[in-house]
């Protein structure tokens, strides 16, 4: 793992140390978070298999009460049955979080009647396909919010894992090859700096050889060319 180009100083030893603690402190928290999402995931996804399951199992069901119902009264007939059902299914969706995930959470509010049409055109297999799809109604905002579920847990879960992966394999390593190249610069600096004082602490200590130095008179000098003069003697 290739370290951060940047110079061996204290400071930015002192800066790298932050900075790696709080690369793991973020793995940490990062590292739990991934633990809840799984086992939440877990959970909801399982639970979504089997209610989807169930949903397919009763759609089939209704469409093959439908498709009877159209041989016994003819398409004409079973679309003019349709068009007497004139309420709606109100949703009301309210958010809520997990582990800083919004998760949707869907109720249905109100129903169709059972019998919209009248008796006198329709048939038992139009009864059937209404009961089949009625139940397949009351079903569908559980299957929305829990798919929708499984879908943004696993999106979230799959963003926290490169996280986790990027501060476990690059980050923190990388951190920590610099601090200890920065580690390993400043003692060899004080290595030499400490060799460098002791060598010039000896070389002061160190007595001087050979004879001490002597002071010798300058010899008498004979300014007048060595003749004595009147002026001298007086």
């Amino acid at each position: 793992m290739a370290r951060l180009r940047i110079a061996p100083t204290r400071s930015n030893l002192l800066r790298t140390r932050e900075a790696l603690e709080l690369a793991r402190e973020g793995y940490e928290i990062l590292d739990k978070k991934r633990e809840v999402l799984t086992t939440e995931l877990v959970h909801v996804a399982h639970d979504a298999a089997a209610l989807q399951e169930r949903v397919w199992e009763l759609l089939a069901e209704a469409y093959r009460a439908l498709e009877t119902a159209r041989l016994s009264m003819g398409r004409e007939r079973l679309e003019w049955a349709a068009l007497s059902v004139n309420e709606t299914v109100e949703v009301e969706v309210k958010p809520r979080s997990v582990m800083g995930v919004v998760i949707p959470s869907v109720k249905a509010h109100g129903a169709p009647p059972e019998m919209p049409y009248g008796l006198g055109d329709t048939t038992v297999s139009l009864d059937e396909a209404v009961a089949c799809f009625r139940r397949v109604l009351a079903e569908i905002p559980v299957l929305s919010e829990t798919m929708t579920t499984v879908w943004r847990l696993a999106r979230e879960l799959q963003k926290t894992q490169r996280r986790v992966n990027a501060l476990q394999y690059i980050f923190i390593p990388q951190y920590e090859e610099t601090v200890a190249f920065i580690e390993s610069a400043l003692e060899e600096r004080e290595r030499e700096e400490t060799f460098r004082l002791k060598r010039i602490k000896s070389r002061v200590a160190q007595p001087t050889v050979g004879p001490a130095m002597r002071e010798y008179a300058q010899p008498y000098r004979d300014i007048g060319g060595g003749k004595p003069t009147s002026r001298q003697f007086g």
